[in-house]
């Protein structure tokens, strides 16, 4: 078992402990990336194919899909990243997976890779992800062969980066859009920024999102009571961006 964490503050000051420079597969965070790639190209017009509401539902359950002709709740859910594979592949053509290494080396200042073996073990066991795409494609919601999408999302999916790399690539979120490595360089605009911050709160833990959101507003017991710490501590949350 492995265990890192690391931390990037809006200043570029940086902290880690652990295994924070083990690369890993990073699964459903590429979600996240892929989403700012696509609002990046195709600002609002990118809504019309997926929703932004919280599903209440498993990320890779069937039934809303049907129910909603196939547009997707969310763009976190598998469904949702999915479809925004579809318009990465209309934009970028059969080379997107190229794009998307280059875009994630740019936010994490070095060289990308994809995991081959884990994209290929995604291809062969992800049988709820070909019902996902064959559902949406039969409602007319994916333009692109549904192999060429799903070959993409394996693929983002088995993107391997490293804690430390993660904290790096996921500075825009804390600094209003601005380019984690280029401070005049504008990857979102504030209010795109914002609004993925949002729905990362809202639909980023899936069905668990509601308590996860709870949690993070409710006063505890542990709640700094003097209001100068509080400020202090505001202020810290406000400069620092995490990522494990």
């Amino acid at each position: 078992a492995q265990f890192g964490i690391a931390l990037r503050t809006c200043d570029g000051e940086e902290a880690s402990a652990g295994d924070a420079g083990t690369p890993f597969s990073i699964q459903s965070v590429s979600k996240l990336f892929t989403l700012t790639l696509a609002m990046q190209r195709l600002g609002e017009s990118l809504w019309e194919r997926i929703g932004r509401e919280p599903s209440g539902n498993p990320f890779n359950s069937l039934v809303q899909l049907e129910n909603e002709q196939g547009k997707p709740r969310n763009p976190f859910i598998n469904a949702g990243a999915i479809a925004v594979a579809d318009r990465l592949l209309t934009l970028f053509g059969r080379e997107a997976g190229a794009d998307v290494i280059e875009f994630m080396g740019s936010l994490a200042g070095e060289a990308i890779g994809f995991d081959e073996e884990v994209a290929a073990s995604e291809a062969a066991t992800g049988y709820r992800n070909y019902a996902l795409a064959n559902f949406m494609k039969s409602f007319g919601k994916l333009d692109n062969d549904v192999e060429a999408v799903l070959e993409l999302y394996f693929h983002q999916c088995s993107l391997s980066m490293s804690c430390v790399q993660l904290a790096r690539a996921g500075g825009y979120l804390s600094r209003d859009g601005v380019h984690p490595w280029a401070p005049g360089v504008n990857l979102l605009t504030e209010r795109q920024t914002r609004r993925i911050n949002s729905l990362m709160l809202t639909c980023g833990t899936y069905d668990a999102a509601g308590e996860f959101a709870a949690g993070r507003t409710r006063r505890g017991p542990a709640a700094p009571r003097n209001p100068a710490r509080a400020r202090g501590t505001t202020r810290l949350r406000r400069r620092a961006f995490a990522l494990a």
